[in-house]
């Protein structure tokens, strides 16, 4: 309620609102809802009561009438990478226009974490969870508790449970091909990890795409350079030495194309003079640089709001067969690569 001068003295309730408009509690319920019919002006009354209130419907209270969560748990890796937080973004999007809150956590990459993430998603009672998955425990935890849950990015548990994922492999491919296209034999890769689905794929697309054009592989170029940018940037400045220096680097995820980015202008190295860098994931810094980092381009808020129809069908349809949505990448060109 609110004192004479506008200070709040504690909360207002949907009875403070009846009152206020002088209505029955069922009345006011049925205007603030939309649920039931309610007459024009008695509504306008409520609605205004309820502003001059400054009422907020008790979540918690709702829950416990009808049973019924309107929130659903967002559980990334890394809030700091740009691909997470517009991921996160469309999913609070797509959540809102379907009338639900979000609740967000992030795990900085730990599976303990996120398990412990999980515990408190399912201490509130959210409707579901859309995560990227860090290992099976996640998904396996909410399975155990009826959580429906969909896993977004990568997979670990395929078959078993909703995704929502990218083309990895041919996003991979193709990136390779327009440098094949251009001249280049010495392409190296640099990525994080092969056990994921992400990397997995990443790493194939590559492999596949230099199979294809007879260029054998070769191991010394396929680098394993850590989870972060400073990771990368070493190991980037290790491979780029004058002796036996690719022609172009193909980093699978922003993250380490930053790191291979700094590490090449550390060195004096032009890029796309003395070398052509291309990435997977389209981060903002890309466009902003001189030249711009020709990249694959994910779509993170259509990859979220994907995520969370697929999450509203799961839970109105909990016992339907698994889904596993794949959404296309697309290359953005700009002007980090060049003919040789």
């Amino acid at each position: 309620m609110v004192d004479g001068d506008g200070v709040m003295t504690r909360r207002a309730t949907i009875k403070d609102v009846a009152i206020a408009a002088g209505v029955s509690r069922s009345t006011a319920s049925r205007a603030l809802t939309g649920r039931g019919y309610v007459a024009t002006d008695v509504r306008e009354r409520v609605l205004a009561a309820a502003e001059d209130l400054r009422y907020v419907p008790d979540a918690t209270a709702r829950y416990l009438k009808q049973q019924v969560s309107l929130s659903i748990g967002v559980l990334v890796s890394d809030l700091r990478n740009s691909f997470y937080a517009r991921l996160a973004a469309g999913v609070g999007q797509a959540a809102r226009d379907h009338g639900y809150s979000l609740v967000l956590a992030e795990d900085g990459g730990s599976a303990q974490a996120q398990v412990e993430a999980a515990e408190t998603f399912v201490a509130t009672r959210v409707a579901g969870v859309v995560v990227t998955p860090v290992s099976a425990d996640v998904t396996t935890y909410l399975s155990r508790h009826r959580v429906p849950v969909v896993e977004v990015d990568r997979q670990f548990a395929a078959g078993a449970c909703d995704a929502v994922v990218v083309d990895n492999h041919r996003g991979s491919r193709e990136v390779i091909e327009d440098l094949i296209g251009l001249g280049h034999r010495r392409i190296a890769l640099f990525i994080d990890e092969t056990t994921w689905t992400t990397g997995r794929e990443r790493h194939a697309g590559y492999q596949a795409a230099l199979a294809a054009a007879g260029i054998p592989l070769d191991p010394d170029l396929v680098v394993s350079s850590g989870w972060d940018v400073d990771a990368a940037r070493s190991a980037a400045a290790a491979l780029l030495r004058p002796d036996g220096r690719p022609t172009a680097v193909f980093a699978a995820n922003n993250v380490l194309a930053e790191g291979v980015w700094r590490a090449a202008n550390d060195l004096g190295l032009r890029i796309p003079d003395d070398l052509s860098l291309v990435s997977f994931d389209d981060a903002p810094w890309m466009s902003l640089v001189t030249p711009g980092l020709t990249a694959v381009g994910q779509d993170e808020a259509a990859l979220g709001e994907a995520a969370v129809l697929r999450l509203l069908e799961r839970i109105a349809a909990p016992e339907a067969d698994p889904v596993t949505v794949t959404i296309s990448t697309q290359i953005v060109h700009r002007a980090s690569t060049r003919a040789i």
